[in-house]
């Protein structure tokens, strides 16, 4: 199988000649074909590319930009796949190989990218290394193959995409109309996907990347190209490209089911094109996906690979059944809604006992809203905290009411932020001092809140939760929803039961069970408030407080035990042993350290021997 490797040059020599080298000495030579289109190079490139016999060149009398070049290099290829690579790359052991495995691990795969110090789209990974010889020893480390690493994604990057050819057959060449360059490489990874291919990351393969040393010599240049060329995209596919297919890790990171075999469903709520949830997907495999999308356009990407439905969550009736979802996301969506209120009260029906709602919303209290206010400056604009598409502004303290009215507690809160100069810090204190409270200063830096809650159960939620406990149905999904509520909620409901202290107990031993130890305890102190004498709390007291090293108290509630079976006195024996045999190790620490410090050497070998 052979790989046709596309170089753009346009000056840079240096790199191209690094790139090149690596390439030689990395890859097997029987494996490549490398076909270098040069875009009228004045410093000396040309010269010397013609003198490298084992390249097959293009050289064109005019820039003609990369798409296009890329496209000649296409054209020109004979290779099973076609890899598009930056001159200011530096490949790596095993990089092909690799990259390779993966291309060809699934008949439905397209294209694959590898991981890189320099990239765009979540393609960076963190390095150390101080040159380019440790940089390989260290990709010769990293570059072992692992299909656990690799990763489905919505775009890849071109610094280095390998494609498939009959891939490229399919959908044709790169869009020509992005030239010079930018959001080609976005581009074609959406037709790749819109013709059923899938784009995998290999989170185990790296090479170096210099980065985009073209486009950095006008930085100007640069940024205005990427803005022309995201209209094109947007013209084009009918949505923003790194709007719709931002992943959210933050909001990931939220997510707190166990990584094992369990399925957890999880809701989107404005998922666009699917990045988030995709992710998601990668880190629980057996997760089931849903998303709800206003445009269509990103919709139909998403629904590759999760059940999404197009509409307004504001004039739709949701179908979803109740205590359906582990997890109901909504990142920056609320402030968009007429009724952001209304909508929050009408997903907690369909969000499970335990599960929890996770969100992002602007912080309209942010330093740079204030500063623009009081310098009268203050306006809508297409993006950040007054983006003219937001229909609602919250603080903290607004946000904290909303999700308590529409029935969520435990509601957790942690704050994204910018980075800011002296001035705005300065700006900041002098809002602390006004405020008169120095803990505001938070809410001042405070650009977004992420927020976590739970669905506050009804009693009639609650008590067929201890149903299910009683009867030991699905227990470890019972004891992680308990988990939950708060202790004295669930002891309110218990004490409306005929026999609470029974309930009780039972809460109290099944949450031991699972290891959950701080819940065994309330709910038996509460037992024993209720009915000071009952046999099963006293012995419940005794075997818990044992278990946590509380000797003497477990053998003063057993001892209140009116009629001691054989059960109670074998514990009580337990536990006056275990009280003796810790006293005992006391006592010979106690001598043990007197007689290392020289302390009363007679006295401390005459209770040692006593002991013994």
């Amino acid at each position: 199988m052979k790989t046709s490797i596309i170089i753009l040059t346009y000056n840079q020599l240096q790199y191209t000649q690094q790139c090149i080298a690596s390439i030689r000495k990395y890859t097997d030579q029987n494996e490549y074909e490398i076909i270098v289109v040069d875009n009228k190079s004045t410093d000396g490139t040309v010269d010397w590319l013609r003198q490298q016999t084992d390249l097959r060149l293009i050289l064109n009398e005019d820039n003609l930009g990369f798409p296009k070049g890329c496209n000649q290099g296409i054209a020109a290829a004979t290779g099973d796949n076609i890899l598009l690579l930056n001159n200011d790359v530096v490949v790596t052991e095993n990089w092909l190989t690799n990259l390779i495995a993966c291309l060809y691990s699934r008949k439905d795969i397209g294209a694959v990218g590898p991981v890189t110090n320099n990239c765009a789209y979540y393609q960076t990974i963190n390095v150390d290394y101080k040159s380019l010889t440790e940089m390989q020893e260290f990709a010769k480390q990293y570059n072992k193959t692992n299909p656990a690493l690799w990763e489905e994604r919505l775009r890849l990057v071109g610094f280095c995409m390998l494609i498939k050819r009959i891939a490229i057959d399919e959908v044709s060449f790169l869009d020509e109309r992005y030239s010079p360059g930018n959001y080609e490489d976005d581009d074609f990874s959406f037709r790749l996907i819109e013709a059923g291919y899938h784009l995998m990351l290999c989170k185990d393969t790296f090479i170096h990347h210099f980065g985009s040393v073209s486009f950095k010599q006008n930085k100007d240049e640069f940024a205005k190209l990427l803005s022309v060329n995201g209209r094109k995209f947007e013209e084009k596919w009918g949505f923003n490209c790194a709007y719709s297919t931002n992943i959210r890790n933050d909001i990931i990171k939220l997510l707190d089911a166990p990584k094992g075999e369990k399925s957890i469903k999880v809701l989107e709520v404005g998922c666009a094109c699917g990045a988030t949830l995709l992710k998601i997907k990668d880190i629980y495999k057996n997760a089931v996906l849903y998303g709800i999308e206003l445009n269509k356009n990103c919709a139909r990407f998403a629904k590759g690979f999760a059940d999404v439905v197009v509409t307004n969550i504001e004039q739709t009736q949701l179908e979803y059944p109740d205590k359906f979802f582990d997890y109901i996301i909504l990142a920056d969506v609320l402030e968009h809604l007429i009724d952001p209120w209304t909508a929050l009260a009408n997903l907690h029906k369909h969000l499970k006992p335990g599960g929890s709602i996770l969100a992002s919303i602007p912080n309209v209290m942010h330093y740079s809203v204030l500063r623009d206010l009081i310098r009268g400056s203050w306006s809508y604009r297409d993006a950040g905290i007054l983006d003219r598409s937001h229909m609602r502004f919250f603080t903290l303290a607004e946000i904290d009411k909303m999700f308590s009215d529409a029935g969520f507690d435990k509601l957790e809160y942690t704050a994204n932020v910018v980075g800011s100069t002296e001035a705005d810090e300065q700006f900041v204190a002098t809002l602390s001092d006004l405020a008169g409270d120095s803990s505001f200063k938070n809410h001042f830096l405070a650009y977004q809140y992420l927020v976590k809650g739970n669905p506050r159960l009804n009693k009639d939620q609650l008590l067929q939760l201890l149903v299910s406990l009683v009867n030991e149905e699905d227990l470890v999904s019972v004891i992680a929803q308990l988990k939950n509520i708060d202790p004295s909620e669930v002891i309110r409901v218990v004490e409306t039961l005929d026999n609470p202290a029974e309930m009780l107990n039972c809460l109290a031993v099944k949450n031991f069970e699972a290891q959950e130890y701080d819940y065994v305890l309330p709910y038996l102190n509460r037992a024993f408030e209720i009915d000071n004498v009952n046999k099963d709390t006293l012995y419940n007291l005794g075997y818990v407080l044992t278990a946590f090293g509380e000797h003497d108290l477990a053998v003063s509630y057993l001892k209140m035990t009116a009629e001691k079976d054989e059960q109670v006195i074998k514990l009580i024996n337990t536990v006056e042993k275990a009280r003796t045999d810790r006293q005992v190790y006391e006592d010979v620490k106690f001598f043990l350290r007197r007689l290392e410090n020289d302390i009363l050497i007679e006295e401390s070998k005459e209770g040692m021997l006593k002991l013994m």
